[in-house]
């Protein structure tokens, strides 16, 4: 490890958020991490009743000031992936997903010149990694923000314009035992049988979609079956990942239809999908700031879920997604982020930030003149 890369407290800042472990359900030391080095920086900051790291700058909300929104999470998936810098690259477990986008958002707003009218928050949820997004679902009626930036690996050259819908669904049989050489199917096979009838109905779902954005995804994430000599037991979970036409309520009618009194099924992890376009105020934003550095903005659709899906349809504002990180390395036991990226991705978002800070100050301005 290069003591000098340590010694730029932005890359501090990234370190010590991923070198303070915060699995879902126990962010409290990552969310006092966030909060010292937000107090440093300048931010009034607090810990809220669920435990969302929150890190805020500007007037307070009074409905004369407007409002922008940086959302990230600082929730990881289990794993423990020893925590270094070598070569210019951070590895560890979040280091994408997502406390290097989370990071780089407290690191730029702490920066980025605002006009007076302007407030700037910059939370990282608890939660999102499960499927409840507790700390999302818990702030998203106590704000009304003017635009959101939500805080994901899109790579530091991407923005992220929408994010595909998802439903959980537990599908369970219990029948009498039986001897294996009856004609009676077993718990497993009742199960199978119609596991393969979702998947039929699922391709009758995408004919016609060539983009995997704009089709039903259905995974087994795991299965079980059990017998106690009286009674046979199956389970599976499937994880449907879901496009802007299908709603998550409009699947689940969908399995209720093909199941039978034998198949029971339990529903959880219900998101719908949205998507915005390259014209969306945050994307354009994003876009001209990544101009800026030279490169050419590349956007993406996600077949993932993200916390923009749960404030996305009841802030109504302009959002779209934008972190350093490569998104394919989510999850893996290799994730790691390169730290020149991380830092262009501070001077980007720095740019975005007060682009979209001038045009909400000058949207109000006017409202108030027309008044």
């Amino acid at each position: 490890m290069n003591p000098e890369e340590l010694s730029n407290p932005d890359i501090q800042l990234l370190y010590e958020l991923v070198a303070t472990p915060s699995i879902s359900g126990d962010e409290l030391n990552a969310s006092n991490v966030f909060v010292r080095h937000a107090d440093r920086m300048g931010f009034e900051t607090n810990i809220d009743e669920v435990g969302n790291a929150i890190a805020e700058r500007g007037p307070a909300n009074d409905g004369h000031s407007v409002h922008l929104m940086l959302l990230g999470h600082i929730d990881t998936v289990p794993g423990d992936i020893q925590v270094r810098i070598e070569d210019g690259i951070l590895h560890g477990r979040g280091s994408v997903d997502a406390k290097g986008p989370l990071a780089a958002m407290l690191a730029a707003a702490s920066v980025a010149d605002l006009p007076d009218s302007v407030r700037i928050s910059v939370i990282g949820a608890v939660g999102e990694e499960a499927a409840e997004s507790v700390g999302a679902r818990h702030i998203v009626n106590k704000y009304s923000p003017n635009a959101c930036i939500i805080g994901e690996p899109s790579g530091f050259d991407g923005v992220t314009l929408g994010y595909k819908g998802r439903l959980l669904c537990d599908a369970s049989v219990s029948i009498s035992n039986a001897h294996s050489a009856c004609e009676e199917l077993s718990a497993p096979d009742l199960l199978m049988q119609w596991w393969r009838g979702v998947t039929d109905r699922v391709a009758e779902l995408n004919f016609g979609h060539d983009r995997v954005f704009d089709q039903v995804q259905a995974s087994v994430l795991n299965m079980d079956s059990t017998s106690d000599g009286l009674t046979q037991r199956a389970q599976i979970r499937i994880g449907f990942r879901l496009p802007v036409q299908i709603q998550a309520d409009q699947m689940q009618s969908i399995l209720q239809e093909h199941s039978n009194e034998q198949i029971k099924l339990a529903f959880s992890g219900f998101e719908d999908a949205h998507a915005t376009d390259r014209n969306d105020p945050v994307v354009r934003a994003i876009s001209t700031s990544i101009r800026a550095l030279g490169n050419r903005p590349r956007p993406k659709l996600k077949t993932g879920t993200a916390d923009l899906n749960v404030v996305a349809p009841i802030w109504n504002c302009p959002i779209a997604a934008y972190g350093p990180g490569d998104s394919a390395l989510d999850h893996r036991p290799d994730e790691h982020i390169v730290l020149e990226e991380y830092i262009k991705s501070i001077v980007v978002l720095k740019g975005a930030i007060e682009t979209l800070a001038e045009e909400l100050h000058a949207q109000r301005a006017e409202q108030v003149c027309s008044a």
